[in-house]
């Protein structure tokens, strides 16, 4: 065997086992832990307090049901030298302490802030929780610090002011520590792209004239949960007349002979995330709908052969065509058809790869960072379009992509 030449990124099962190395759960923990820790000590903060239910799974390695993520009751902190302490919701608590047991079981604690104004402020629970929060700041020794927030409602932060605390941000230097995946996490992101792979082969199958859009959707939900998805986030699905303008949503239109049809599925294994593109004919293809495709493709093969290490994003982002050149006024109105986004807990994570933030903040382009890359093409026909996407590991000896569905060309399924 060459051992210069590299090897895939694995995508193994989801079992571990005793007879392959594959994601080691333990090690994963430590190295988020880690790096969080060391974006607080590089920071000016003396503690960092998480709303971000993916800055909270990244610190603390705990997950609940998606419907409590936008609803503000959980939050940690976390601080220079102790194990990070996580306020969460009802039973998930004693949960925690009966298996997450690589924190003290006294870092684990009941809270709740209002769903939002559910309970209104004044009934004092986010008076009482800066109370708690504060005392375990003065502990620590770091109280007249500022502590680094990375969302937060109006009145807590009101709280955090009157009871004299300094709000500093942190979601900079958490997405920071965010932004270069371990071995562990690239791994995870390839198993969520292959359970991605599988379902557009389902796709393609059922992908004829008289199928409707939301008939997809469930389609690709039903196999991704069978799989193995913690998560299905959003599922768009997109046809004939709906092609041009992009809507980034479904609806229950029924897909017609010879419409060119495009899909994002958004989803999560062990909470990584896929953002995975993929545009096919129904039946048939014009010639016009191909030349857009084409060029869609074209647009993507320029901006992944730009991908290096020590590469600046600004050098990627003008291999990419300007607003004016597929019929948008300016980069503003055009954003997200050209563009790449970081991929991990979250969706769009660091970097951001545009003409809209790019060419003047420039970043540059490191091993382990991991994101996806996409385009869009209108066709000339006024109606159809090509939406691609590829998601882009940056590796020592360039790229390596890990949606493997074909892409090259435009796939015709069920082609008459």
């Amino acid at each position: 065997m060459n051992s210069a030449v590299p090897r895939p990124i694995g995508a193994p099962g989801h079992m571990g086992v005793d007879y392959e190395a594959r994601v080691d759960f333990d090690r994963l923990r430590r190295y988020r832990v880690e790096r969080a820790k060391a974006a607080l000590e590089a920071s000016e903060c003396g503690a960092f307090l998480l709303f971000d239910f993916y800055n909270i799974r990244y610190t603390t390695q705990t997950w609940i049901g998606g419907a409590l993520g936008d609803k503000m009751i959980r939050y940690c902190l976390l601080t220079r030298d102790r194990e990070p302490i996580l306020w969460d919701f009802g039973s998930a608590v004693r949960h925690h302490k009966l298996y997450s047991n690589w924190l003290p079981e006294e870092n684990w604690r009941p809270g709740f802030l209002g769903f939002r104004g559910a309970v209104a402020p004044d009934a004092g629970l986010m008076r009482d929780a800066v109370t708690e929060i504060k005392a375990l700041l003065v502990e620590a020794g770091v109280a007249d610090a500022p502590v680094g927030i990375d969302i937060v409602e109006p009145p807590f932060l009101f709280e955090l002011q009157r009871q004299g605390l300094t709000v500093a941000d942190a979601q900079q230097h958490m997405l920071d520590a965010r932004v270069i995946k371990s071995a562990d996490e690239i791994m995870l992101l390839n198993q969520a792209a292959a359970m991605v792979d599988g379902v557009y082969q389902d796709i393609v199958d059922v992908l004829k004239p008289g199928i409707r859009e939301n008939e997809i959707v469930a389609l690709a939900n039903k196999r991704l949960y069978e799989l193995g998805s913690d998560q299905v986030e959003a599922v768009n699905a997109i046809s004939g007349e709906r092609c041009n303008p992009h809507p980034h949503n479904f609806t229950d239109r029924i897909i017609r002979p010879g419409d060119q049809a495009f899909f994002d599925i958004i989803h999560s294994f062990n909470g990584y995330r896929t953002c995975y593109y993929r545009t096919f004919g129904v039946g048939s293809a014009t010639q016009i709908q191909r030349d857009a495709y084409m060029q869609a493709r074209e647009w993507m093969d320029g901006a992944i052969a730009a991908i290096k290490p020590g590469v600046s994003t600004d050098v990627v982002a003008k291999t990419l065509p300007k607003a004016t050149d597929f019929g948008f006024e300016n980069e503003l109105a055009a954003f997200g058809l050209q563009f790449a986004h970081g991929l991990g807990l979250g969706l769009h994570e660091r970097p951001i790869i545009s003409r809209l933030n790019s060419l003047e903040h420039p970043v540059e382009l490191k091993v382990g960072m991991v994101f996806a890359m996409e385009t869009y093409f209108p066709a000339t026909d006024g109606v159809s379009a090509a939406r691609i996407e590829e998601e882009v590991v940056v590796t020592e000896h360039g790229t390596e992509i890990l949606t493997k569905f074909p892409a090259q060309e435009l796939f015709v399924a069920n082609e008459y």
